[in-house]
């Protein structure tokens, strides 16, 4: 038995933000210091760095759990089933529903079951749970589907991944410019083919590395220190990611049986176009290899960091043939893999 994903959806928001929008920000160092150079400087540096040149918002009325309901019915109407028959609904997020212009996360009820809910799904036997795992929160829910429905307790999962991050960031903090908002959703299934998942793995630092990613104050001390913003180290993020991401993907590639040259392509978590460079070839270098040409999409230029959603959205996109140069074949091999918040990494190998 294998578990296969039978139809993606996105939804990727219409406002555009681009880097010059941010020429007019005050950013601050973390003591509330500027800086010294002009935002000119700064906006040059951050985009040699990450890749990003512009990033997607949503739009004011949307909220995370509105877009992943979006992302998911285009999922359920890509996989031609009737929501009914879901088993699970599982909603990868880290901040709630957010409302514009609001500092208050709401979470309750769940996202998964605002989305089971504008579903219009009946059947109490469809179990809405949210998903808080950082940014590799929808590979996990991927997992945790798999071994659901391994388990014969469940035979058609729907997982969500959806973030609106612009609604949490320090517009103080350069930072600010990397994060973004994004929806993607997937159903897996049940199948006989010779396709689907062939290994996984999930790996939490927790000890050294549990606050690299994690809530604090604006840079502005002016401003209310209670208020609490996504705040990051990046530099031991960077440094964690290219130690161990390279390492666990190899171990699920090992895990698979699949050898490394039957690989195709690699969905890796669109945090930082520097480090997801770097994290590929550290991969290719276990297998003492050159990196194939074309073998990692990415969206990160223009689509920012968007947590959970990235790899789902750019899965999707891939999919349907929405990114110049990437497509995908029936048979062809590729690995998922993300790291973030926790820390915690994951890695799927998957047959298309």
């Amino acid at each position: 038995m294998n578990i296969k994903i039978t139809g993606t959806g996105s939804y990727i928001p219409s406002i555009v933000q681009k880097n010059d929008s941010f020429l007019n920000h005050s950013f601050l160092n973390n003591d509330g210091t500027p800086f010294e150079n002009d935002n000119t400087v700064i906006i040059d540096k951050f985009k040699s760095i990450t890749g990003i040149s512009e990033r997607r918002y949503v739009k004011e009325e949307y909220t995370s759990s509105d877009i992943g309901f979006f992302a998911a019915q285009k999922a359920i109407d890509n996989a031609n089933i009737d929501p009914e028959t879901l088993d699970y609904i599982i909603f990868a997020h880290n901040f709630g529903d957010i409302k514009f212009g609001t500092i208050q996360s709401d979470m309750l009820p769940g996202l998964a079951v605002r989305v089971k809910n504008k579903l219009h799904i009946k059947n109490p036997k469809c179990v809405a749970y949210d998903l808080l795992f950082g940014c590799p929160g929808w590979i996990e829910g991927v997992i945790q589907a798999q071994a659901f429905i391994k388990a014969g307790i469940a035979k058609r999962c729907l997982v969500i991944g959806s973030e609106t991050l612009s609604r949490v960031v320090d517009k103080h903090d350069r930072d600010a410019m990397i994060f973004s908002d994004g929806a993607g959703a997937c159903i897996l299934e049940e199948t006989n083919e010779a396709s689907g998942i062939f290994s996984h793995i999930t790996e939490s630092y927790t000890l050294d590395n549990a606050f690299h990613l994690s809530s604090g104050k604006s840079f502005n001390p002016d401003l209310d220190p209670n208020t609490k913003y996504i705040k990051m180290d990046g530099r031991k993020i960077y440094e964690f990611a290219l130690k161990h991401v390279p390492a666990a993907m190899k171990a699920c590639l090992d895990e698979s049986g699949v050898d490394i040259k039957e690989v195709k392509k690699i969905f890796i978590h669109q945090a930082n176009e520097k480090m997801d460079d770097a994290i590929l070839k550290r991969f290719y270098r276990q297998f003492k290899m050159p990196i194939p040409d074309n073998v990692m999409p990415m969206t990160i230029g223009n689509l920012g960091n968007s947590s959970v959603a990235t790899v789902p959205t750019l899965f999707d996109m891939v999919r349907h043939n929405k990114l110049e140069n990437h497509s995908l074949n029936t048979g062809d091999v590729i690995i998922f893999a993300s790291v973030g918040a926790g820390m915690h990494i994951n890695a799927i190998v998957y047959k298309y």
